[in-house]
């Protein structure tokens, strides 16, 4: 990076990005600096999910810009998807987690595997933002063993019966529709994992507990219970024991959104530390002189360009039909892991004020761990990665 701003929009990144690409970042920063940045600090210590920022997602069309235009969405492409992320995330941390989750989770199962029908039914009130998606996947005890699913489906007629619960879920207590994985079948292990579409208000389905977290708190984490919650048999996502398959390419694109997520932090932090370096002074002069401060920021913008590198080149492989599981897992461990180095800078940098509320630097570093653990933990991706390399 050559300018003193740190602006992602000065790097062109070759055949990356096309000039829709920078249209697109243009107008999702413009509406980010103005509607979600000066309530940012307020959702985070309120820990309110901003309902009405949604609402204006949903107008600007870009909770459906994954969905084909077809059902109401933007038909766009995953680059533009993750350049939205990264500006939101680079905004708020919990909107920019909400916004993933949505999108990548409680949309792309639904356009990825629905029947047509589910498709109709479903992906124009997810992309206008009269509903909210989440995707749940994670139960007590299991963590990162995704196979491990305990919460059984089970066919009664012209119904399935679900009973279980599941923890940790993204957009939990405001979501319109949920997917749930599900047993059908204990005796095939993951060949007998199938999901489902459950609707809010559905009897014997409800919101069992509210996590209180370190950050991230505008976006609410919560646990979903179903006691004999009785679907119909059409709302199963393609056919039964598919439901893990779906759920590893759920998380190869939920994985490069992450990423996103990861970098529009640090962005962020890197925004607000060269803006306060250039104010603070001390000895005399501004800190900004000062070379270890100088060597901080170096080190920053190196490793930020070097994340937005490997999740353009990841998301541009995925709009290309090629599978990302390398990819998206490199770029995701790489993109969480330095955007919770350069935030503990960025705390640094701020001294004593990063350790306090009046600015954002501690308010990204909280937010910034999340996304070290959240779909896939660093040492899962590093499995993930050593498994792709053939070990």
């Amino acid at each position: 990076m050559t300018s003193a701003t740190a602006e992602p929009e000065i790097m062109p990144y070759g055949e990356f990005l096309t000039e829709e690409h920078h249209a697109i970042r243009e107008m999702v920063r413009d509406f980010a600096t103005k509607e979600i940045v000066p309530k940012a600090a307020a959702v985070d210590r309120e820990a309110r999910f901003p309902e009405e920022t949604f609402k204006s997602l949903g107008k600007l069309d870009l909770l459906g810009l994954l969905v084909p235009s077809e059902y109401g969405g933007a038909g766009a492409d995953y680059r533009s998807y993750a350049i939205a992320v990264e500006e939101i995330g680079r905004a708020c941390g919990s909107t920019g987690l909400s916004y993933a989750a949505h999108c990548s989770l409680g949309v792309n199962p639904i356009k990825l595997f629905g029947t047509p029908e589910q498709k109709k039914k479903y992906l124009p009130k997810l992309a206008s933002g009269e509903y909210l998606g989440c995707w749940a996947l994670t139960e007590p005890g299991t963590g990162s063993d995704a196979a491990a699913q305990k919460t059984t489906a089970k066919r009664v007629g012209d119904n399935w019966v679900l009973n279980g619960t599941k923890q940790f879920i993204t957009n939990a207590t405001h979501a319109d529709v949920a997917i749930i994985m599900a047993m059908t079948n204990p005796e095939l292990g993951r060949k007998g994992i199938s999901s489902f579409i459950v609707e809010k208000g559905t009897p014997g389905f409800y919101v069992s507990k509210v996590e209180k977290k370190l950050g991230m708190r505008g976006s609410p984490t919560a646990s979903l219970t179903m006691e004999d919650c009785k679907i119909p048999a059409g709302n199963i996502i393609g056919e039964v024991g598919e439901g893990y398959k779906q759920a590893l390419t759920t998380l190869e694109g939920g994985r490069i959104s992450i990423g996103s997520l990861a970098l529009g932090i640090a962005q962020a932090a890197l925004d607000s530390s060269m803006q306060y370096a250039k104010q603070r002074e001390a000895f005399g002069q501004s800190i900004s002189k000062f070379q270890f401060i100088q060597g901080y920021i170096a080190d920053m913008a190196t490793q930020i360009n070097a994340a937005r590198l490997l999740i353009y080149h990841a998301a541009w492989m995925k709009d290309h039909g090629k599978r990302v599981t390398l990819e998206g897992s490199q770029a995701k461990l790489f993109a969480s892991e330095i955007s919770s180095r350069v935030c503990n800078l960025c705390v640094q940098i701020h001294g004593g004020y990063g350790y306090i509320e009046d600015f954002p630097a501690e308010r990204f570093l909280r937010d910034a761990k999340l996304c070290e653990i959240g779909e896939g933990t660093s040492e899962i991706q590093r499995l993930l990665i050593a498994r792709q390399l053939g070990l």
